[in-house]
C-alpha cells in the first residue's frame, strides 16, 4: 500500500473525532449564549473582587436568613428554594451564590476561607442586605459559617447547618486524599466544561432539587442552564485544592461556642462513614447546640424541607426569647 494513502488515512482517522469535537465545543457555547439570554439573574448582581456574584432575596422580617451552598451545587438559588419558599413569609431570606456557581461569575480570585468569606460578606452589603445574619450552610459552608462565626460574632446570630460539614471530617481526610480529589476534579472539569454535562442528564435530572415538585418547568429549564454554565467550574476545584487549609485554619481556632446551633444531619450514606459522630462531636462543646437526625440523603433541605422549616422557625423564635 502506498505510504501516502496510509498517512492520509490515518490523519483522517485523527481529524475527524477532532473536527467533531470542535463542533460541539462550538454548539455548547453558543448554547450557553442562548441559555444565559433566555434566562437572566433572578436576583442581584453586585460587583465583587472584580466579578460579578449573584445575590437571591425575598421576603421580610425581623431576621436574615443566608443560605450557602455545599461543593459543586450548580444552581443555589433554585436548590435551596424547597426550604426558604418555606421561610420567606416570617423571615428575609438571602442566598449567595459564589464566584462559579449558578448566576455568578467564574472568578481569578483564590478560594481561601478569608476570600470566600469576605466576598460573601461584600456581595450581601451591596445587594442591600445587612446582619446579624442566622446562617444556613449546606455541607461545605459550614466551614464558612463556622469561621465567619469565629471572625465577626456579632454578625452571626446562629447557624442551622444543612448536613453541614464540620473541619475535622476534612482533616480526617488528610491533604494527600483531598489533594488527589481535587486534582481529579480538574480533568473531569476540562470535560465538562467543554460541554460533556449535555450528554449526561443524569448528572442533573436526578437532583433532589429536579425530582421534588416545588420548581416550575420554567425554573427546572433555567437549573438545567445553570448546569450547563456551573457544573465543576474552576472555582469548585480551587474549593477542593483549599478544602485542607481552610479546614486547618478553622480547626486551629476557638470554636464560636456562644453562637447557638441547631444542625439537621443525613443518614451519611452520601458523605462518609461516622458523618453522623463526627458532626455531633464536634458541636457537642456550644454552648447551645441541637441536632435532628434525617432519615434522607445529603441534600437534606430538598429531601425533607418541612421538618426542617418547622424546627427551624422554633429555634430562630427561642433566639428571641
Amino acid at each position: 500500500m502506498n505510504k501516502r494513502k496510509v498517512i492520509r488515512g490515518i490523519l483522517f482517522l485523527l481529524t475527524v473525532p477532532m473536527a467533531a469535537m470542535g463542533v460541539f465545543i462550538g454548539f455548547h457555547r453558543i448554547s450557553l449564549q442562548i441559555e444565559r439570554r433566555k434566562f437572566p439573574p433572578i436576583g442581584k448582581l453586585v460587583e465583587v473582587n472584580g466579578h460579578q456574584m449573584h445575590v437571591y432575596s425575598e421576603g421580610e422580617g425581623g431576621e436574615t436568613l443566608v443560605f450557602l451552598s455545599g461543593s459543586g451545587t450548580a444552581a443555589p438559588a433554585l436548590d435551596f428554594k424547597a426550604l426558604y419558599s418555606r421561610l420567606s413569609s416570617r423571615y428575609r431570606i438571602a442566598v449567595v451564590e459564589r464566584a462559579g456557581y449558578g448566576f455568578s461569575d467564574t472568578a481569578d480570585t483564590p478560594r481561601d476561607i478569608d476570600t470566600v468569606l469576605e466576598e460573601t460578606r461584600e456581595a450581601l452589603t451591596l445587594a442591600g442586605e445587612s446582619g446579624p445574619y442566622i446562617l444556613f450552610p449546606h455541607s461545605l459552608s459550614g466551614i464558612e459559617a463556622i469561621y465567619w462565626g469565629q471572625k465577626y460574632p456579632s454578625e452571626v446570630k446562629g447557624i442551622i447547618g444543612l448536613d453541614a460539614a464540620v473541619p475535622s471530617i476534612y482533616l480526617s481526610w488528610g491533604e494527600e486524599i483531598l489533594n488527589k480529589s481535587a486534582e481529579s476534579m480538574a480533568k473531569i472539569s476540562v470535560l465538562y466544561q467543554a460541554g460533556m454535562v449535555r450528554l449526561h442528564p443524569e448528572l442533573y435530572d436526578t437532583d433532589p432539587a429536579m425530582t421534588g415538585d416545588i420548581l416550575s418547568d420554567e425554573e427546572k429549564a433555567a437549573y438545567r442552564a445553570m448546569v450547563m454554565k456551573s457544573f465543576m467550574t474552576k472555582n469548585m476545584v480551587d474549593e477542593a485544592r483549599y478544602a485542607y487549609a481552610n479546614a486547618a485554619k478553622v480547626d486551629s481556632l476557638e470554636k464560636p461556642v456562644q453562637i447557638p446551633v441547631l444542625y439537621y444531619i443525613s443518614d451519611g450514606s452520601q458523605v462518609v462513614e461516622g458523618w453522623r459522630d463526627i458532626v455531633t462531636s464536634y458541636i457537642a462543646s456550644f454552648a447551645e447546640s441541637q441536632y435532628e437526625f434525617l432519615d434522607c440523603g445529603h441534600y437534606v433541605h430538598d429531601e425533607m424541607p418541612d421538618v426542617i422549616a418547622e424546627g427551624s422557625i422554633k429555634f430562630i423564635d427561642s433566639l428571641s426569647d
